[in-house]
């Protein structure tokens, strides 16, 4: 290279340094304030009204539940109208808002406040309800063509939708804005700004316990431009991002079946039930297909009058005489008894004031009709000669007074996780040593005093004795996916086996074939002597005291078919009953039966849909 051309480049380099450093200069001066406080501030209210936005977030990112046949449970996406505040400049004509509320088929008024109000982006709602109204493809395309100012129809993700076919489930939980949660769990992320205290976070069932995985990688957001004022910048429109990442949001694949849940829920609907819960699960691997809790709860208005957002099927209550399942176990795993035992019931046990509930008494019996016809005198007797240690002891290996839902120590994130976090274990006896007395033992042996069992223990109390003893984990997830279809997880089907081992298969063949008895000649052939399928179950009645005494607990639980291949094993808790009410668990479970059966007949015919609804409770309103 010449000389002379060298010393060109060298002043055009000089040059662009110069530059530069003006250019540098000036910014200083006006971000310092050197130029003037008006200079400054002018030049920074042009810089926020080129980068200033109204958002509002469509999908917030988070994964999805899905139930076992790929029904979505959570996150309904619907056509919404968005609206953007206007700060007081005109979004169309009259005659254009008007034709807006007639096709939203909304009140003029209502509409025109609702927009004139807008402080923050926001979705159209009916009026009541808390979800994205849902605009159908004609009333969208209508809403497009008057190009109102601020007004845009968006894809937006309801995650609990208002729809008869979704039925929030205590199961599945809610979420919530919670700081004081979020920090204490998520207190780096937060200290990283990769998540804000404004995020939602679970706040119960698999929301909860799954969350660190539900989370995502962040939200789509619709995006309106604005200049200083927060104006609209008329042309930019409404612009829409979402994070780029394939794997994300999660699916997580449920054990739970949507047409049978339903089913359950119209049977109690028919059977004006308000308060209790429903346990069904698959009799071969503990699967949870079903899991209702009343009353029920609205997860965008948590703790709102007349809802109940706990999982009644995880709460441990007296369960009264469904306990003499493990007491009849009990006895004949220590050998104080044996299946050719007489006893005698003349009404009353002549100590500690314990009387048959069948007045008179039942007369002379033998073991498997004393379990029939749920004899206190006997059991009292039982769990009497019983010592405590041994009572609780079959009742851990029977899954009774401990937590059996699904769990891992250690998850594919490498932490720990139980899927139900809020199952509770409930007890045998408050205190062994207080349970040497006669009188404790005998108010235990029939389900009273401190015993307490969940609806989730009791009926896989059912398939522990149909698999010979061996406990199972009831398990709610089968697998996690990603996004892209990928698998993250599989959880695998296992056992909740007891430090103490577990009942022999000869006894758990007598209890069930006592349960069988129930059914054909005892307790509950009234009630479920039409039953199409032979049933095997035990109903209990549990009295209760305190702020609740007048009022009892009805239960049942039991198995179907009762010969050949078990199908479905169901618990059946209904709460606080008048006394003197005749137990009506008993007829709940029969129907719940029946609507499962009918269920499965229909899948199996090859002219019905997969998602057919049996015709049990179908007369009862929809909730």
């Amino acid at each position: 290279m010449k000389a002379s051309s060298r010393l060109r480049l060298v002043k055009v380099l000089l040059l662009f340094a110069i530059l530069f450093g003006i250019a540098e200069a000036r910014l200083a001066w006006v971000q310092l304030g050197i130029g003037g406080k008006k200079q400054a501030h002018a030049v920074l209210q042009r810089q926020a009204a080129l980068q200033h936005a109204d958002e509002l977030v469509l999908d917030n990112g988070r994964g999805h539940f899905l139930d076992r046949n790929g029904v979505m449970l959570t996150g309904k996406t619907v056509r919404a109208l968005a609206a953007f505040p206007a700060q007081g400049m005109p979004r169309g004509t009259e005659k254009e808002l008007g034709e807006l509320s007639d096709i939203l088929g909304a009140d003029r008024d209502r509409l025109a406040e609702w927009l004139d109000e807008l402080r923050t982006a926001d979705v159209w709602r009916a009026e009541g309800g808390k979800q994205a109204y849902s605009l159908s493809e004609e009333q969208a395309a209508r809403i497009r063509s008057l190009d109102l100012s601020g007004i845009a129809v968006l894809p937006y993700r309801n995650r609990y939708p208002d729809d008869a076919a979704f039925d929030p489930l205590q199961a599945i939980g809610y979420v919530s804005q919670d700081p004081s949660h979020l920090r204490e769990t998520y207190g780096k992320r937060l200290a990283d700004l990769r998540i804000n205290e404004t995020d939602p976070i679970g706040g119960a069932g698999l929301e909860h316990s799954l969350d660190r995985l539900l989370r995502g990688t962040g939200p789509t957001k619709a995006m309106q431009l604005t200049d200083g004022a927060r104006r609209p910048l008329k042309g930019l429109g409404i612009h829409v991002a979402s994070p780029d990442n394939a794997h994300y949001p999660l699916q997580v694949k449920t054990t739970i079946d949507a047409g049978m849940q339903r089913a359950v829920t119209e049977v109690l609907d028919k059977h004006g039930i308000r308060r209790g819960a429903v346990v069904v699960l698959d009799a071969g691997n503990a699967d949870v297909l079903a899991m209702v809790s009343l009353p029920a709860f609205d997860p965008g208005r948590i703790g709102a009058a007349g809802t109940d957002e706990r999982n009644h099927a995880l709460l441990a209550v007296a369960p009264g005489s469904i306990f003499k399942t493990v007491t009849l176990a009990a006895a004949l795993e220590a050998g104080i008894t044996d299946v050719t035992e007489r006893f005698y019931c003349d009404g009353t046990y002549g100590r500690y004031g314990l009387k048959c509930w069948h007045e008179g008494g039942h007369g002379l019996l033998t073991l498997e009709e004393a379990f029939a016809e749920s004899c206190n005198v006997v059991f009292a007797a039982l769990a009497e000669r019983l010592d405590p240690a041994l009572l609780q002891s079959t009742a851990d290996k029977l899954g009774i007074g401990r937590q059996v839902g699904w769990s891992a120590e250690r998850f594919v994130d490498g932490q720990p996780l139980r899927l139900l976090p809020e199952e509770q274990a409930g007890a045998v006896f408050a205190d062994l040593e207080a349970a040497k007395d006669g009188g404790v033992r005998t108010g235990s042996g029939i389900g009273q005093r401190d015993v307490r069992v969940t609806p989730l223990q009791a009926a896989n109390l059912a398939v522990t004795l149909l698999h010979g003893g061996k406990v199972l984990a009831p398990r709610i997830v089968s697998e996690i996916r990603y996004a892209d279809g990928g698998r993250m997880a599989r959880l695998h089907p296992q056992t909740a086996s007891s430090a103490y081992g577990k009942i022999g298969p000869d006894t758990a063949a007598f209890v069930r074939k006592a349960m069988e008895s129930v059914v054909a000649k005892g307790t509950a052939a009234s009630a479920l002597k039409t039953s199409v399928w032979p049933l095997a179950g035990k109903s209990g009645t549990a009295e209760l005291a305190g702020r609740d005494a007048g009022s009892n607990h009805h239960w049942f639980i039991g198995y179907g078919p009762a010969k050949g291949k078990a199908r479905f094993a169901v618990s059946v808790l209904l709460e606080k009953e008048p006394a003197g009410l005749r137990n009506r668990a008993g007829a709940v479970f029969g129907d719940i039966m029946e609507a499962l059966r009918l269920l499965e007949e229909g899948r199996n015919r090859k002219d019905q849909p997969a998602t057919a609804v049996p015709s049990a409770g179908a007369e009862a309103g929809k909730r």
